[in-house]
């Protein structure tokens, strides 16, 4: 493990309104992690993600990526950056094709060659968007539009990978396809992740370490298979 995350809260503050949504929270991830944060709902997950991204505005603390402040960043200069979000809900383009879904992934390259090679890769990937490949987004079932939201992303060539709710409504067998294919990309591509998730199972399953989140604050934060094996957590998010 590198010595330097790769990305970097400290102390940071942000709300909507009156309502304090994250209170000093402090994460570090390292280059080539699954990292992953888990807690009820309402308990900032997802506020934390869309702080870094640059959607939710921070009052106070630090949002460090690869050794500079983001904060206050545009978010559509984040995914050049190697920066990239899959958003909860899937957030594809129902009414244009997969592919071109898929090339809206990599709108600020110009490669072409290496565009088409990324192309083969993500339907290497997830070979049901192959075979979908001119059909709308939007006539896909939920796991084939959140298969295409992943691949988009990685259409990005993201260096971390920021996933908010990958498993939301989808079938078991769906959900392990989803998370077999995020450890095949943090594996071979070495794509750093930072993995938001309701299904503590799974999520702590995939991840190398944890964070709890609890109504803004970071409760706990651990090495995920002692959050994995901990009491607490079994009673609290495996329903033990």
């Amino acid at each position: 493990m590198s010595a330097e995350p790769i990305l970097e809260l400290k102390n940071v503050y942000s709300s909507y309104g009156r309502i304090k949504a994250l209170k000093g929270i402090s994460v570090k991830v390292f280059p080539g992690e699954i990292v992953a944060m888990i807690g009820a709902n309402g308990a900032g997950k997802s506020t934390t993600l869309m702080a870094i991204c640059g959607v939710v505005p921070i009052e106070t603390g630090e949002i460090i990526y690869n050794g500079k402040p983001i904060h206050g960043t545009n978010a559509e200069k984040l995914p050049p950056m190697g920066l990239c979000q899959v958003p909860e809900g899937r957030r594809i383009f129902p009414r244009l094709t997969v592919e071109e879904n898929l090339e809206l992934g990599a709108f600020y390259r110009k490669e072409r060659a290496a565009i088409d090679d990324d192309l083969a890769h993500v339907y290497d990937l997830f070979p049901i968007l192959k075979e979908r490949r001119r059909q709308q987004g939007g006539t896909l079932s939920g796991g084939e539009q959140q298969m295409l939201a992943v691949a988009r992303a990685l259409m990005t060539r993201p260096k971390v990978l920021l996933l908010d709710e990958p498993s939301l409504g989808l079938a078991p067998l769906i959900v392990q396809k989803i998370f077999d294919i995020i450890a095949t990309v943090n594996e071979e591509e070495g794509t750093t992740i930072l993995l938001v998730e309701q299904n503590a199972n799974m999520a702590l399953q995939a991840a190398q370490r944890g964070y709890v989140l609890e109504t803004g604050t970071i409760k706990m934060e651990d090495e995920a298979g002692a959050l994995l094996h901990n009491p607490e957590i079994r009673k609290a998010y495996l329903g033990e």
